[in-house]
């Protein structure tokens, strides 16, 4: 039919605008925060892209999820608001038509919800993990950011470096600042490189440059100047981690019988359940009432979304407590969200299919005319 056609050709374009939109704000974010890290020394700068991607991965799902709710919402409150919705219902058709061409555009979306939250989410989690014990275990020049000092893990040296060269080994104007039985050590250099010798050893090489020598307390000072300076930079042992739940494999979760498996798993499921029951539920509250603000439904569409997420989320803490029986599970939440999408369609079918009688009922009213003698007007 006419309706479902255009319904489904504007659900597209408004379904891939949100989600650029919703996409470039989690971008934003994630990158602001990334870089701040680095910025910090915690993380290196050519970590940041990769992490980025990841992190992307994990939030694929709710970015999706919001972005399918927020373009039937919009869409059909465009419809209520230009009164196109008005001219389908004079037309015979009720709330409840709108199911079925919703669900055909949703579907392959929310089974694209499904496959990321059960298999992609967890393998990018598990990808996160390894890739931050990876930073984690490269020795310290790895995470110097040019132009920034930074402190060794062991809280004895000082590294400043101006800038390197396009491969990170030449680097330009170095300070480095050590503590070594009791005595500061300062050696600057206009010039250096890194080596890494045959047992993986690394070392900062520093070339035609000078170390300063003092004593705390004293005003003894020595000054050598030297044209070779190695100094063996330190690397940390990270001991592997435990997979945590987030990055288990889904086929692992169904075969453990912890509590935690239990509501990391329904977690996983409860994502495109959700999506389910909110695109059913946004086409009830689009109804756009004239006197209210453009931004309400939206506002409250919102609300229902967020207050839906925390619920499960706390429902899940509480399954890994021991404080909510498996068995029991998220579906509690499911079912009252379901039963209140049920309850907005039971109002909305009561109400709108009476505006079609009640045109009939206005055009089958007699109507009276009443003239005016014009020699009477005139008097």
């Amino acid at each position: 039919m006419l309706f479902k056609k255009s319904l489904v050709h504007e659900l597209i374009i408004t379904a891939f605008a949100a989600f650029i939109i919703l996409f470039g704000i989690v971008v934003a974010q994630r990158s602001g925060l990334l870089v701040s890290v680095a910025a910090r020394g915690a993380m290196p700068n050519d970590a940041i892209v990769t992490m980025l991607g990841l992190n992307l991965v994990q939030y694929l799902p709710m970015i999706l999820s919001l972005a399918l709710f927020l373009a039937v919402l919009m869409t059909m409150s465009r419809w209520h608001r230009d009164s196109e919705m008005v001219v389908w219902f004079s037309s015979g058709l009720s709330i409840s038509s709108w199911i079925r061409p919703v669900l055909n555009f949703a579907m392959p979306v929310i089974l694209v919800i499904g496959v990321v939250s059960l298999f992609v989410m967890p393998w990018a989690t598990q990808k996160v993990n390894t890739y931050m014990a990876q930073i984690e275990s490269r020795d310290e020049l790895s995470t110097i950011n040019p132009g920034v000092f930074k402190e060794s893990t062991g809280a004895d040296r000082i590294y400043f470096i101006e800038s390197f060269d396009e491969l990170g080994k030449v680097v330009k104007n170095i300070f480095v600042q050590s503590t070594q039985h009791q005595k500061i050590g300062v050696m600057v250099a206009n010039n250096g490189h890194r080596e890494v010798e045959k047992n993986s050893d690394s070392f900062l090489v520093m070339q035609k440059g000078r170390r300063y020598e003092s004593i705390p307390n004293s005003a003894e000072m020595k000054t050598t100047e030297f044209e070779r300076y190695a100094i063996r930079v330190k690397t940390k042992e990270v001991k592997e981690k435990p997979l945590n739940l987030q990055g288990q494999d889904t086929t692992a979760l169904l075969i453990s019988d912890t509590n935690a498996a239990s509501g990391e798993l329904q977690r996983r499921l409860s994502l495109p359940i959700a999506a389910f029951i909110l695109v059913l539920l946004a086409i009830p509250i689009s109804f756009v009432d004239p006197r209210a603000g453009r931004s309400l439904n939206l506002v409250l569409a919102l609300l229902i979304y967020f207050i839906y997420n925390n619920l499960l989320t706390v429902m899940q803490a509480w399954i890994t407590q021991g404080k909510l029986n498996p068995i029991i599970g998220l579906w509690p939440i499911h079912l009252l969200f379901l039963a209140f999408t049920l309850y907005i369609y039971y109002r909305r079918l009561f109400q709108l299919p009476l505006l079609p009688k009640l045109l009939n009922r206005q055009n089958k009213l007699p109507r009276t005319v009443k003239t005016l003698d014009p020699q009477s007007s005139a008097k």
